[in-house]
């Protein structure tokens, strides 16, 4: 008979790691599914410096390996496998992988959200940045560019005003998406320029970051703008489409949990980015992973 977990973490960054650790540590018998590496996107920033207890910036890959140890000291296991479709309903949660079928009494998904990107030339190179929190400090007094016009993207542009020389806010629309309620404060900003109606259709390279090229969409005109760096902020991507049919997702496809992580289906827990919250950093996922875990305890130990 196929052995039947506690509880199975998918995703084996910040959140499915401390889900891990907090699970192991109760008692629980847990495995992790991770497609790639410890970490997760967190594995791709090189210095994360505000996850506290490092006053100098850890490496995320780093971070993200320390996570691991640190949940299989406590007896979690790790096993390499992308997941490829998942029943979630019932007492007994089957997962299917490439590695094969695994089964557990209750899970906890934290498997993500990534940017979206413009996909554009130029984009994988560097001084292109999705988060303002985590990479604005390394321009300070320098020019930069925030793509976007949501509550995001007007969120990234007031952060780097405090850091940045300055900021040019590209939009497509003539006026934002925002809620008025940044409006005001945009506009009082001394280093924000605004570019309407207009998108990027290339980033240009030397070595470094030199520069975007610009089009109006209105007059179809193109124009290079130099900076130093580039914040795309044109909203997130969750990583839940597999999960769609079985649990309640929002309109932008994050499944819809509260604080308390629970999803909508019983003994299914969402951990991480890929839940509806308003602020996604690492430590808030690393919160989000022991609440999730004391809760998957407390439904195994019901009986439910």
């Amino acid at each position: 008979m196929a052995k039947i977990y506690d509880v199975i973490v998918v995703g084996g960054g910040p959140a499915g790691y401390t889900a891990a650790m907090y699970g192991a540590r109760a008692g629980l018998d847990v495995l992790v599914l991770e497609k790639l590496s410890a970490g997760g996107q967190m594995a791709e920033t090189t210095l994360v410096e505000n996850y506290p207890g490092f006053p100098d910036g850890v490496d995320g890959f780093e971070l993200g390996q320390q996570m691991q140890l640190q949940a299989e000291k406590f007896g979690a296991v790790s096993e390499i496998a992308q997941l490829i479709s998942a029943e979630l309903e019932g007492s007994v949660k089957r997962l299917v992988t490439d590695s094969g079928e695994f089964s557990s009494r209750a899970v906890i998904l934290a498997t993500g959200a990534g940017p979206r990107k413009l996909d554009i030339p130029g984009e994988e190179k560097g001084g292109v940045h999705y988060c303002a929190a985590c990479d604005g400090m390394r321009y300070r007094g320098k020019t930069v560019m925030v793509v976007g016009g949501g509550n995001s993207a007007v969120h990234e542009a007031l952060q780097l005003s405090r850091i940045a020389g300055k900021v040019i806010l590209v939009h497509r629309r003539d006026s934002l998406r925002a809620d008025k309620v940044y409006h005001q404060a945009l506009m009082d900003a001394p280093n924000i320029e605004f570019m309407w109606d207009s998108a990027v259709s290339a980033l240009h390279h030397e070595g470094k970051l030199t520069g975007v090229s610009v089009i109006n969409l209105k007059n179809n005109e193109e124009v290079f703008v130099p900076c130093d760096g580039v914040f795309i902020s044109i909203g997130r991507k969750p990583d839940t489409e597999i999960f769609r049919g079985q649990l309640e997702l929002d309109r932008s496809g994050y499944i819809v949990a509260g604080e308390d992580t629970r999803a909508s289906l019983p003994g299914v827990f969402a951990a991480g980015d890929m839940r509806t919250k308003a602020l996604r950093q690492i430590i808030t996922a690393a919160s989000d992973g022991a609440v999730a875990a004391h809760y998957a305890g407390e439904y195994i130990a019901k009986g439910e």
